[in-house]
């Protein structure tokens, strides 16, 4: 605005200056028309300046990558979390059906006495033998306890398994006693919904389920649920012909130590089936602490839900880029720990935290009745990965205290995944929360940011890869439009103070803006994302759009374009043998001498939209050019354009046409700010570089931020440290053969002149 102003007042100034005070000419009606030209130029600067393409390059973004992150398996609700996830610095992640498979199958159980593994091979369920009393109680038990929304439906001939609908712990041991030659179906239709006496429905808190069913000669609970709670309420156990026999706390500790322990650390889900016989009505239902004793234990299942094959690659490129993946699970501490390891989220030698839900609690609690103290969860939510036998108040709290944490310089941005109603209140407390699409309820898609729609994993790396896309693409876009901006306006306002004309007219200026506002947002949104976003660390809430880097190639890139425009001003019709196209020698019609500069302004502005490509100080501005078609084309049509405006605008753009000496001048210049992008690379990263060490006392912060500009990963910074010791010692090893071939010199030279009586002093420094 203020420039613009400006250029209306010198225009008017110098014009009446000259016309009204050195010539002392009367007004006459033609000044009209002149004043308005300079009213024109003025507000054509200011559409310029103004950076109204920056708000259709946002949405371009964002529509882009939500379009095709469809492709990717993420529905996007808000658009906002598209941005968002790109800094995310926290994944907190469910286990099953996100970093699993979710297809559950009985691989061990504990049964009639003995325990069985590998149970999923055929052969080794027909040599368990169990007893047909075993085999009732076992087949009625899970049939009866189970959702009767969960089955399995026979494959087809172009499928090997049986295809598991509802919930999958339960289909997996549907499917367990269908290997046992078992019939569920005709059980459910012998024990209908409508005549069950009770049903204790599962949740966080209990960790089971039951339901009583009348039977011809007495009323039955059966019970499943986690397999430590379930088993401190069993007193009894069935034994090989299926009599009932007791269960001694020694037994108890058998099963849980070498039972259920060693099903857990193998990664298992371990559920206890359990029952009990009631003879007569019990006067209250309610009565759980009553009800749920003295039970009978039928079997120990060891329920195997394989993990991805993709999530541990996934998970390491998380680490690369920086970001922290944490698993939140209903399993006991030593299933999680296992799948945990398997997953890559820890490895043996860590040190990181596996807590359960209790453990949890108590750490970052004073007392268990006061609230959460942020300091005491500070204090372990930066080594916290894994979360076991957690209740979704848990989950809520991990991520409240996540997002509120300031342990850290920068705040976390937290990214968390959820499938359940009670899941709600931690996907809305989230930076970014992702519901499930196939397992997910409508409360938590509706509370969610981005839907998963295959429930994997390897989804939401997408997410952060497309988050950051966007993110570069309007940093692109703003350093282009700035460049262009800053050359334009000082172009304009600098020809205004000198030779009393802007060398770029109004007509012409309009165009370039279109090329840098609605052209040049198109072109540069449309990048696909590359695996290298993913080697760089998150930026974090306070992260500047305008990067340092970005400030440096802007004001660099301004300079050779500023340089070019002002030399082919002043000393192109001299060196080009033009004639001068200022007013005053050929008036205010279109010459050669201004097409030129024009051509050469926007030429120079369509190759740096090539280096704008890469904002991250990368050479190679060419890598994946030929991928963005649109790009590609746009880049094209726009010179195309060029061309046809120059040798054929005439009056209308205010050119004249150009000789094929002048075109490859104008291209000369124009491919020049490739080669200036080269050099200009050069001086950045050893301007940041010293930069960073002259302040020894905030060394670390700026070495963390130096690697981030300058995308070096910690695995390059040890490269360059091995590079320096070798340097190092190569200069030692010189510097000692200097040292003794001047010994050797000196001794020669000291033994001639012995000889000769004629002393000399040589030295080599």
């Amino acid at each position: 605005m203020i420039v613009a102003v400006l250029t209306v007042l010198v225009l008017i100034a110098r014009f009446s200056y000259e016309e009204f005070v050195q010539k002392r000419e009367p007004w006459k009606a033609k000044y009209w028309n002149r004043f308005v030209r300079y009213l024109i130029t003025g507000i054509t600067v200011l559409v310029v300046a103004v950076p109204e393409g920056l708000p259709l390059a946002v949405t371009i973004s964002l529509a882009y990558a939500v379009k095709k992150m469809m492709y990717d398996n993420n529905l996007v609700r808000h658009l906002d979390a598209c941005e968002t996830m790109g800094n995310a610095t926290t994944i907190c992640s469910d286990k099953t059906g996100t970093l699993t498979t979710n297809r559950m199958t009985v691989v061990e159980v504990y049964i009639a006495g003995k325990h069985w593994k590998n149970i999923n091979n055929r052969n080794k369920l027909e040599e368990m033998h169990l007893s047909d009393k075993t085999k009732e109680i076992l087949f009625e038990g899970i049939s009866v306890n189970s959702s009767y929304t969960s089955k399995l439906i026979l494959p087809t001939e172009k499928e090997i398994l049986p295809k598991q609908v509802g919930n999958k712990t339960e289909c997996g041991l549907l499917n367990f006693i269908v290997e046992l030659d078992g019939n569920y179906e005709a059980l459910r239709k012998t024990y209908l919904e409508e005549n069950f006496l009770h049903v204790y429905t599962f949740n966080s808190i209990r960790k089971l389920m039951s339901t009583v069913i009348q039977r011809s000669d007495t009323i039955r609970l059966h019970m499943k649920g986690a397999s430590e709670i379930v088993l401190q309420k069993c007193t009894k156990i069935l034994d090989q012909e299926g009599n009932v026999i007791p269960l001694t706390k020694d037994d108890c500790n058998y099963l849980l130590h070498d039972v259920i322990e060693p099903m857990a650390c193998d990664g298992l889900r371990t559920i206890c089936i359990a029952y009990k016989d009631f003879h007569e009505m019990p006067n209250d239902w309610n009565d759980e602490t009553t009800i749920f004793e003295d039970l009978t234990c039928i079997c120990i299942c060891g329920i195997e839900d394989p993990v991805r094959p993709e999530v541990r690659e996934a998970i390491e490129q998380c680490k690369e880029a920086g970001i922290t993946v944490r698993m939140i699970t209903g399993d006991n501490v030593n299933t999680a720990r296992s799948i945990a390891l398997k997953c890559g989220i820890i490895s043996p030698t860590d040190h990181f935290l596996v807590l359960d839900g209790k453990e949890f609690n108590r750490r970052i609690r004073p007392n268990r009745f006061e609230d959460v103290d942020q300091n005491l969860f500070d204090k372990i939510g930066s080594n916290l990965r894994v979360l076991a036998r957690s209740s979704p108040q848990d989950k809520y709290l991990l991520v409240k205290h996540l997002v509120e944490s300031k342990h850290s310089m920068t705040r976390e941005i937290v990214a968390v995944t959820g499938d359940g109603t009670n899941d709600g209140p931690a996907l809305k407390k989230a930076d970014i929360g992702f519901s499930m699409g196939i397992q997910g309820t409508d409360v938590a898609k509706e509370a969610s940011d981005i839907i998963l729609i295959d429930d994997n994993f390897t989804s939401i790396v997408k997410a952060i890869m497309w988050g950051r896309n966007v993110t570069d693409s309007i940093s692109k876009f703003l350093q282009f439009q700035l460049t262009v901006n800053v050359v334009a306006l000082i172009c304009a306002f600098v020809g205004s103070c000198i030779v009393k004309e802007s060398p770029l007219r109004a007509v012409q200026m309009l165009w370039v803006n279109l090329i840098m506002d609605t052209l040049a947002s198109l072109a540069l949104a449309t990048d696909r994302p590359t695996i290298d976003l993913l080697k760089r660390k998150p930026t974090g809430r306070n992260y500047p759009l305008i990067t340092h880097r970005m400030a440096k190639n802007i004001v660099l890139q301004a300079i050779y374009q500023l340089s070019i425009i002002l030399f082919l001003l002043f000393a192109g019709p001299s060196v080009f043998d033009m004639k001068d196209g200022q007013p005053g020698t050929n008036g205010y019609m279109p010459s050669e001498h201004f097409t030129m500069i024009f051509n050469s302004f926007v030429l120079m502005a369509l190759f740096n939209e090539i280096n704008c490509r890469k904002i991250h100080g990368e050479l190679n501005v060419f890598r994946h050019i030929l991928a963005n078609k649109i790009f590609c084309t746009i880049w094209i049509v726009t010179f195309i354009v060029q061309i046809l405006l120059v040798q054929y605008g005439s009056m209308v753009f205010s050119c004249v046409k150009l000789s094929l000496d002048e075109w490859m001048w104008c291209f000369l210049f124009g491919t020049g700010t490739l080669l200036w992008n080269q050099k200009k690379s050069d001086i950045n990263t050893n301007g940041v570089i010293n930069n960073a060490y002259e302040h020894s006392n905030e060394s670390n912060v700026i070495r963390s931020s130096i690697n981030q500009d300058l995308n070096i990963s910690d695995d390059e910074i040890k490269n360059i440290r091995i590079l320096w010791l070798r340097n190092i010692t190569r200069i030692r090893m010189q510097l000692r053969v200097i040292r003794a071939f001047r010994d050797h010199i000196q001794i020669g030279m000291v033994k001639n002149a012995n000889r000769h009586e004629n002393p000399i002093n040589f030295s080599i420094i």
